[in-house]
């Protein structure tokens, strides 16, 4: 379990990180999404002990990251895939690694197998491209069978086939009981990946709920109903965070309630609906409504048409 208690982080008068609380637990994948200049890749670094925080602290199963005597055994990370000395093989990188923890040769190649790198395990790193390096640093924060997974962009450079992989994996490790928290500026991957969310902006929580609860409370998607009995309807839907419009008689428009709700409403009231089309509720249309004051470059069209 990776646990944030009120992490602050402060470079000269500048605030990365403000208050920031927050649990990850076992037993699912949980997205730590933000828009750029957020804070996310210093909060994972804090979690790391990586970047002492100004105030506050992190654990990792109970205790800061540095107090593990075997950390690779506790915690494995992904930060910066690339970070890996270019004249060594893929197979020696992962075994000087190993050699630092007692973990056995066949641990090793168990996991390059696992990232599909066997074929290239006695080739130099400096030849292989983006999406192998990413595999290589997944394989590394897979070595020590670690408890707790923290990966920052693990998608990044990774082909469709790629992408799928790491979906299914970090979904069969959470599966297994353990703790993963990833990053990702990919709303449609999360979408299909994580189970719960942390998202901050400016360095501040901005939400800590599941996928559901989070596309469902913002009204990302709106339900389309055409029914005779639209004013009828429309009072019984009637409850805090629903918003009911029209825009012509006997159709209604209905955010913060999902199609099923809507539906069963209708039946027990003996309602007749000619229409019920949910709408395209998505994760990144929740994202953008939650962040869009938190950018800290956010674009304009202005100026762009000749």
């Amino acid at each position: 379990m990776l646990t944030a208690h009120e992490l602050t982080k402060r470079y000269g008068d500048r605030t990365a990180v403000t208050d920031l609380s927050f649990t990850v637990r076992p037993g699912t994948v949980t997205g730590f999404l933000g828009p750029n200049g957020a804070g996310k890749s210093t909060t994972m670094r804090m979690l790391l002990g990586l970047d002492a925080p100004t105030r506050g602290h992190a654990t990792v199963g109970g205790r800061s990251y540095a107090a593990h005597p075997a950390p690779l055994t506790e915690v494995g990370a992904l930060l910066e895939a690339r970070s890996v000395h270019p004249g060594r093989t893929a197979y020696h990188h992962l075994r000087v690694l190993a050699l630092t923890h007692g973990i056995p040769r066949s641990r090793v190649d168990h996991v390059l197998g696992l990232t599909g790198l066997t074929d290239v395990a006695h080739r130099r790193v400096k030849g292989f491209s983006l999406g192998m390096g990413q595999r290589l640093g997944i394989a590394a924060a897979l070595l020590g069978d670690p408890a707790v997974l923290l990966l920052d962009e693990p998608v990044n450079g990774l082909d469709p086939e790629g992408v799928l992989w790491i979906r299914n994996l970090l979904k069969s490790l959470a599966a297994e009981g353990r703790t993963v928290f990833v990053s990702s500026h990919l709303m449609s991957e999360m979408a299909l990946t994580a189970d719960h969310l942390v998202i901050i902006g400016r360095g501040r929580l901005l939400a800590d709920t599941t996928v559901t609860d989070f596309v469902r409370a913002s009204g990302a998607g709106t339900t389309h109903v055409v029914t005779p009995e639209a004013t009828t309807l429309a009072r019984l839907l009637t409850a805090p965070g629903v918003d009911i419009t029209t825009d012509t008689p006997g159709t209604l428009l209905i955010r913060g309630t999902d199609a099923e709700h809507i539906g069963r409403t209708a039946a027990a009231h003996g309602i007749p609906l000619y229409e019920l089309t949910p709408g395209a509720a998505s994760l990144e249309a929740a994202f953008m409504d939650l962040t869009r004051d938190a950018l800290e470059y956010p674009a304009t069209l202005e100026g762009t048409a000749a």
